[in-house]
């Protein structure tokens, strides 16, 4: 079973904890994590979720889950990525771009609310495609992609990727973080 920090509406730790189902259902503060992985071409990785995910299935997405009770983000991030992709990525390694409130109707049922503090991480890999083994409960697939073709896929509202449903605000932040970590990058 998987158990959940609860947080507060500022993002603290309350002490108290509960199941992914409950935080769901009542919607509960939690945190969850996600990392944007970056080739050496500034390319970056794309996972397409499994069929049978109950939350955006088939869609492609960076890696990332829920943050366990007792976990630090990168923590998340790391075990996250070990489990999904079967990469570790060492947490020296790993840098916070943004940490993101969101409040927003479950698909399932929308008189629920999901309420979570995101943390986007991002960190430079040098693995070719054939070097990720996927956890097949989780990942389908997993491709790169530029940032241009990112970008188009947004504009042209292309519903195979999860970040279509983000709030445009949401994912020109991201974007910018992205450009700006190739740019510095050299990439």
């Amino acid at each position: 079973m998987e158990l959940l920090d609860i947080l507060d509406k500022n993002g603290n730790v309350t002490g108290k904890v509960a199941d992914r189902k409950t935080v769901h259902e009542q919607g509960l503060w939690h945190a969850h994590v996600g990392v944007w992985l970056m080739n050496k071409k500034g390319e970056l990785l794309f996972q397409k979720r499994a069929a049978t995910k109950s939350s955006l299935p088939n869609k492609w997405s960076r890696t990332g889950g829920h943050m366990d009770s007792g976990e630090t983000p990168e923590q998340a991030v790391q075990r996250e990525t070990e489990e999904e992709i079967g990469v570790k990525i060492p947490i020296e390694n790993l840098e916070l771009l943004t940490v993101g409130k969101q409040e927003k109707r479950a698909k399932e049922d929308e008189t629920k609310m999901i309420r979570n503090f995101d943390y986007a991480y991002f960190s430079v890999v040098d693995y070719k495609l054939s070097d990720y083994t996927l956890q097949e409960e989780e990942v389908s697939d997993v491709k790169y992609v530029s940032i241009e073709d990112v970008i188009k896929a947004r504009d042209n509202n292309d519903d195979s990727y999860a970040f279509t449903t983000w709030s445009r605000e949401s994912f020109n932040k991201i974007i910018d973080s992205l450009q700006k970590k190739k740019e510095e990058l050299g990439l």
